[in-house]
């Protein structure tokens, strides 16, 4: 069982790490991730009231505190959102906030007392004119009491760091606030220590030593220390707060309001008080409140929270609705099928949370390095005291060197360095719809070598769909579709449901069958229309004496195309061929030719038979093709592709879920089965493989940035320590203790601020792509006949394609002339493709447009191309043009 803890009084990477040692001592702790930048840790354990006691005492001793959140109320699926689990989603949001404004209240207070201690202090040395009674030899005594009393003010306000630092170090685990503790506690007990020289000295009348004891105070030193430490903090916790963003806004996107309609009646409720099978009113320009199913009415939703597609979806009854969309046009009433934690949107925050929960491997490596390092830095900073003493510095010298090495080895940069890349990472991922569970997940995803593919679902649609309508000589599309639809209208075969949908949509309705027999192994057959009508494979219209030759060779090459030929005869005579096929998802080709640009092999894996496999692989351009894949097959293919570099799998149902847990990656088409999802790392909302390279992309640039963070935390400390230490006194180059603070304070808000520009990450693809909505996918329609339209004319045509981010991709050069023709013989999206690439090979045509449906090609020009020449390629690609 996971159980989430609220932990106190950690400021660095030492914290975390000396908390995660200490709850990993507890008998039924599995694993535990400790979180500094959201002061949470996730624990495994078996479940025991007394396990979860023994961790918060376990905690407690090790000078931290530990709070377990409230589990998720098993009553909040069934009815309304859990608040427990709500609050503990937004805690890191306010807990950031919350810890910006006390820092800032700190801050404040600090600044008003040390600004005018800094100015007494070291007014005589720039000339600042001073009160009379803090001048003069007479008044040394107020001179240095003034400077106490103004410090005493900065301590109890930053009395944080006295109380953790020394608490720590009891328990034997410095940390961050120990360093500073240190050396502030160091030069107030000097200040304390000059003070009594002071009064010693005006006692025994030595004005001189009275004099040089009240110009080495160091009140102003440790007050600078803590104000400095503090300003670096506040700008952290400021940073912090953005790094939480992704959460804030997420949560932000669910209504807070909901019309219910009970008993006929209209009626709004908070949108947490909905209940599983309310009946619910949107209207235009609402947010839907949660999950269902529309019952009454139409509307156009903008589903682009949610998925990042910015084309709204038409949806009718009986389509299901995702909460935290817009409705930007109609009224429907919804069932509320799916409510609170169990929403899509409260599982994407869910997923987020989760992930900035975990640790990525490389962040293991920084913790031991913080173990170490608080005592290692406490070593030197007494042997640097120690070598200056025996040098024959003044005490003033060595204490001085002592405190700049404290002060300026504070491990928050190294401890921040993780963390923030990772939630800033994730959060930006989550707004391009790549949810990532697991901070493990995106560093591994930057090493994949291998992307293995599911076909079905995955690569392509899922569903077939009719791709070719063939008729024989003599007979027109219409009697095919005719009787298609007739007798395939008692078929429940997901071909006959395909052909069916395509007829109807091509205004073909059916007459009355009877005697509808199925024929195993070969297909159907009814009297339509009291004819004797068949429908099947080449083997039943053998059996008949049905004669084929005619259409055989146009068969075959449907089959080798991976395409399955359907036979229609009546009366003892063909009709024609109906093709169907499980068509190519519009961006899939253009996600595996960015893989291989970006040097990761593609596979495709699939249960297919190898010709139907060999032509999805020539359309989309994979690597390799594994076919006649069972199942449980998948998986050891998988773990064969690992043993030769990390492998990355994409599917998207059942028969995926091992496969997606055995690659070192999985990825989950968000469209997908809820198993799968729940197998994988990474899911993709949109459903769309483009982001399959976008999220490997978001990887590398996560860990580029955590590697960024990293030298320059280590880098910081390697410099600056010995610079502290003295090593370049020779020289005149020494750090006065303040300006060690400052430079601490500096490193820690860098390394937040380097994490931050994350936020501005975005795919960048080598060329532009045509993205298309998830909604208009590849329709039946688009294989309609041909237009039967004439003439070639000149004519400008509006594209307006949505085109992913490719801030890399290569200028076009500019179009001067475009030139429409009117294509005959073209039934598929071959043949567009077959006609497009004709006429691109052409020395001047820069683009070609072709559409299906108005049977047309728009040919875009840098340059002037005789209508012969663009004739010509069309005519040898096989096609004709009016």
């Amino acid at each position: 069982m996971k159980q989430t803890f609220d932990i106190t009084g950690m400021t660095c990477a030492a914290c975390s790490a000396r908390v995660e040692k200490a709850t990993r001592g507890v008998d039924g702790v599995k694993s535990v991730a400790v979180n500094l930048l959201k002061n949470s840790m996730e624990v495994e354990t078996d479940g025991s009231p007394t396990t979860i006691a023994a961790i918060e005492s376990a905690v407690d001793k090790a000078g931290y505190g530990a709070f377990a959140r409230p589990l998720k109320d098993s009553g909040a699926a069934a009815g309304g959102s859990s608040t427990a689990s709500r609050a503990a989603q937004a805690r890191p949001v306010a807990d950031a906030a919350a810890e910006a404004k006390r820092v800032r209240m700190r801050l404040i207070v600090s600044t008003v007392f040390t600004v005018p201690l800094f100015y007494i202090s070291m007014g005589h040395m720039f000339g600042w004119p001073l009160p009379s009674f803090l001048t003069g030899d007479a008044n040394i005594m107020p001179f240095a009491l003034t400077q106490f009393l103004l410090l005493l003010p900065v301590i109890f306000v930053n009395f944080k760091f006295f109380r953790v630092g020394f608490k720590t170090l009891v328990h034997g685990a410095p940390n961050m606030d120990s360093l500073i503790a240190l050396g502030s506690t160091a030069s107030t007990v000097y200040g304390v220590y000059a003070l009594y020289k002071i009064g010693y000295a005006l006692g025994a009348g030595d004005g001189a030593s009275a004099h040089m004891a009240a110009m080495d105070l160091y009140f102003e030193s440790a007050a600078m220390i803590l104000t400095l430490i503090t300003l670096g903090k506040y700008f952290e916790a400021r940073a912090k707060g953005k790094t939480t963003d992704a959460i804030a806004k997420l949560m932000d996107l669910a209504p807070k309001e909901a019309t219910r309609v009970r008993d006929g009646q209209e009626e709004r409720i908070p949108a947490d008080d909905v209940r599983m099978g309310d009946i619910l009113v949107v209207r235009a320009g609402e947010g839907v409140p949660v999950d269902g199913t529309v019952l009454e009415g139409s509307g156009t939703l903008d589903e682009s929270v949610i998925t990042g597609e910015s084309v709204p979806v038409e949806k009718a009854p009986g389509d299901t609705v995702t909460g935290a969309t817009v409705n930007r046009m109609g009224w429907f009433t919804m069932r509320a099928d799916r409510v609170g934690d169990d929403t899509t949107l409260a599982g994407i925050i869910r997923l987020v949370d989760e992930a900035t929960s975990t640790k990525a491997p490389i962040e293991k490596i920084a913790d031991k390095i913080s173990g170490v390092f608080v005592p290692a830095v406490i070593v030197i900073a007494l042997g640097t005291f120690a070598a200056w003493m025996l040098g024959g510095s003044t005490l003033e010298v060595a204490l001085s060197h002592a405190i700049s090495v404290l002060v300026i080895s504070c491990p928050c940069a190294l401890g921040l360095a993780t963390p923030t890349a990772i939630m800033v990472g994730t959060g930006r991922g989550a707004q391009n719809g790549i949810l990532v569970k697991s901070a493990e997940a995106l560093e591994v995803a930057h090493g994949i070598r291998t992307v293995v593919l599911d076909k079905t679902g995955t690569i392509t649609q899922g569903t077939p769909s009719v791709t070719d309508v063939i008729a024989a000589f003599g007979v027109d599309n219409a009697r095919l579709l005719e009787a298609a639809v007739s007798i395939e209208g008692r078929s429940e075969h997901p071909l006959a449901r395909a052909i069916c949908e395509y007829a109807r949509e091509q205004k073909a309705y059916p007459l009355l069958v009877e005697n509808f027999k199925q024929i195993p192994g070969e297909g159907v057959e009814a009297l339509v229309d009291d004819r004797l009508t068949f429908a099947g494979n080449l083997r039943m219209m053998e059996a008949r004496g049905i004669a084929t030759s005619e259409v055989a060779a146009t068969a075959q090459r449907l089959a080798d195309e991976g395409k399955t030929p359907l036979f229609f005869a009546q009366e003892g005579a063909l009709l024609g061929i109906i093709a169907v096929a499980d068509t190519v998802k519009p961006t899939s080709a253009a996600a595996l030719h960015e893989l291989s640009a970006m040097g990761i092999r593609t596979v495709m894996l699939t249960g297919d038979n190898e010709r139907t496999a060999a032509a999805i692989q020539h359309e989309v351009g994979a690597d390799e093709v594994i076919a006649d894949v069972l199942p449980q097959g998948k998986e050891r293919e998988i773990r064969r592709l690992a043993s030769e570099g990390a492998v990355a799998m994409v599917g998207d149902g059942i028969n995926d879920a091992p496969a997606l847990a055995r690659a070192d990656v999985g990825i989950a088409i968000g469209a997908g089965t809820d198993i799968a999802i729940e197998s994988a790392d990474i899911v993709l909302m949109k459903s769309d493989l483009m982001d399959v390279p976008a999220a490997i992309q978001l990887s590398r640039a996560t860990l580029r940035n955590i590697k960024q963070n990293l030298f320059w935390a280590l880098f910081y400390n390697a410099i600056c320590i010995p610079v502290a230490a003295g090593a370049l006194s020779m020289w005149g180059v020494n750090l006065n203790p303040m300006i060690a603070a400052a430079a601490m304070s500096a490193s820690s808000v860098c390394v937040v601020a380097n994490a931050l520009r994350l936020r501005g990450w975005k795919p960048k693809f080598t060329v532009p792509v045509l993205r298309q909505a998830t909604a208009a996918t590849d329709t039946p329609s688009a294989h309609a006949a041909p237009s039967a339209s004439e003439g070639t004319t000149d004519a400008l045509t509006s594209v307006d394609p949505i085109l992913i981010d490719s801030a890399d991709a290569p200028k076009q050069k500019e179009i001067t002339m475009e030139k429409m023709l009117h294509v005959e013989g073209m039934m598929c999206q071959h043949c567009v493709a077959h006609v497009k690439k004709a006429l691109e090979g052409i020395e001047g045509v820069e683009e070609a447009v072709v559409d299906l449906d108005a049977g047309t090609a728009t040919a875009k020009m840098t340059q002037e191309v005789p209508d012969d020449v663009l004739k010509a390629a069309i005519v040898e690609a096989g096609y004709e043009v009016k």
